[in-house]
């Protein structure tokens, strides 16, 4: 399949190494934008470490955290203090610990809401955020979107076989019966919205999905995210099978 941005590879030795270069890579991009920043986050153990390491020294102390604007990819449909929940792992891992406005955490609600409900709601979050209810290609809603990479080859809660994967008019949709618990996830269009992309895998059993991620492989639901800005693949030395 053709993307409008070939994938870049960066592959690192290990997971820490892995995050560590995730971490100077976001620092660095969020300092050069003088104006509000906006970052998608994935959930899944491979960013976690990015999130805790972004709390401590020394890049707690250099990340612009008063203008940078927190969203979540995709969440379960658990409640916050559930250990399933997306928001309780980057919670405990970095907005707890870090000086963040919380007028800046953009949450996916998950209570007293059912799932359509609540993919309406975050809808209206994000194009408020936007400030209008059609994305202008070159005016990317997210300034960094962070994105994991299952076996399976989903990526945010865009599984294979489901039907959010042909939605284009929806910015945020319910998945249900792709998994044990609903998901919330937002749509190929709303995730593609975004000035650098960055696919975050490690280990040994991501390899073979790595390797037809980057190929193009037209039955990943991964692989037909094309964003209009750059796409990167930061990735460690067991997933890449690379020797240095």
């Amino acid at each position: 399949m053709t993307r409008r941005a070939q994938p870049q590879l960066t592959y690192l030795n290990d997971p820490e190494a892995l995050a560590r270069h995730a971490a100077d890579w976001l620092v660095a991009a969020a300092v050069a934008k003088d104006a509000p920043f906006a970052i998608a986050l994935s959930g899944g153990s491979t960013p976690k470490r990015l999130y805790q390491l972004l709390a401590t020294p020394p890049y707690a102390g250099t990340f612009p955290w008063g203008r940078v604007h927190w969203f979540w990819g995709d969440e379960r449909f658990v409640p916050h203090d559930d250990p399933l929940s997306n928001y309780r792992m980057v919670h405990e891992a970095m907005l707890s610990r870090a000086p963040v406005p919380p007028e800046n955490i953009h949450a996916i609600a998950t209570e007293a809401l059912t799932p359509e409900a609540a993919a309406s709601d975050y809808e209206h979050t994000l194009q408020t955020f936007y400030g209008g209810g059609a994305l202008i290609a070159d005016q990317p809603l997210f300034d960094v979107n962070f994105l994991g990479l299952g076996a399976d080859g989903h990526t945010a809660s865009l599984f294979p076989g489901t039907a959010v994967l042909s939605e284009r008019t929806r910015w945020v949709a319910p998945v249900i019966g792709a998994k044990a618990e609903p998901r919330i996830t937002l749509t190929y269009p709303t995730l593609e919205s975004s000035r650098q992309t960055v696919f975050l895998v490690a280990g040994a059993d991501k390899r073979a999905v790595l390797e037809r991620l980057l190929a193009g492989d037209p039955e990943l639901p991964a692989a037909h995210i094309d964003p209009a800005g750059e796409l990167l693949v930061f990735a460690d030395k067991a997933a890449t099978a690379a020797e240095k």
